[in-house]
């Protein structure tokens, strides 16, 4: 389904933290939100789950507004996975974290149906749980807890995927599997991503965001440009697209450290040599 955010305003505490953010996620693509620390990004994801109200501007899922829907019928639209989203999990098996995202679905008397049975059944298999499922989820590491709460997130039969660093304090090896198993949920998805190379590998489309306005938005190559690496993250780099098909993002071995004059927009250092990070 797609996600249309229209010139969003958010202003905390008197201040401006988002000035007429506008984006699109067509349905299927997943959109990445990139930027420096304090642009604004996972603010703009809390608005779009439905956990700050804007001062003005719109938020919608396919064609509603997610503030005119209630919170239940909002959440079955929409399922966010956080930094630290865990919660209180004391003594709770995998399958009954994925099984709490059925929970939009319940009416008053709560009871799981078959509906709901096959939902946790299949979130488990398409995240490759099915061997820790009647783990307790304290006991788990950082990549396999997060591959339980992305199955809890897929449970809830969501149209749109909300996701805040979901890659986070894990290894390589996780992250690049995670990021495989969001590619295959076929499912809407606007993902913040501090880490470039990953926001090239997993994203269709990117939207970058500086001071809480939208710098530029489009295709990887389109956005990750050496100017906005410059201006944007302060630091010399190019993009591109190798004959293997991946996206590489190939940085300078020292950043601007503030000189944002220099002319030279190539990714080498005085000695021409080169930091390359690649994605696979």
């Amino acid at each position: 389904m797609k996600l249309t955010v229209d010139r969003l305003h958010i202003t905390l505490d008197r201040n401006p933290i988002l000035r007429g953010v506008s984006l699109e996620a067509q349905k299927g693509d997943i959109v990445g939100l990139v930027g420096p620390n304090g642009s604004g990004k996972s603010t703009l994801l809390r608005t779009v789950y439905r956990s700050l109200r804007p001062a003005d501007g719109a938020v919608r899922v396919g064609d509603d507004d997610v503030w005119a829907l209630s919170a239940r019928a909002a959440a079955r639209r929409t399922a966010a996975v956080l930094q630290d989203a865990g919660g209180n999990t004391t003594g709770l098996t995998v399958t009954e974290i994925v099984a709490l995202g059925r929970a939009p679905h319940h009416g008053l008397l709560g009871r799981d149906g078959t509906e709901d049975h096959r939902a946790v059944e299949e979130a488990i298999e398409h995240c490759g749980v099915r061997p820790y499922a009647e783990r307790d989820y304290a006991s788990l590491s950082g990549g396999e807890r997060q591959r339980v709460l992305l199955a809890r997130a897929l449970a809830q039969s969501p149209q749109l995927l909300v996701l805040d660093e979901l890659t986070n304090h894990l290894d390589i090896r996780a992250r690049f599997e995670l990021l495989d198993l969001i590619r295959a949920t076929g499912v809407t998805t606007l993902a913040v991503l501090h880490d470039l190379d990953l926001a090239a590998r997993l994203c269709d489309h990117l939207v970058v965001l500086h001071e809480g306005a939208v710098v530029t938005a489009g295709p990887v190559l389109e956005v990750l440009t050496p100017e906005v690496l410059r201006d944007v993250f302060g630091v010399r780099a190019s993009t591109e697209r190798h004959a293997d098909g991946v996206i590489r993002v190939t940085y300078g071995a020292r950043p601007l450290a503030g000189d944002r004059t220099a002319g030279d927009d190539t990714a080498a250092d005085g000695d021409g040599r080169r930091a390359e990070s690649a994605v696979r």
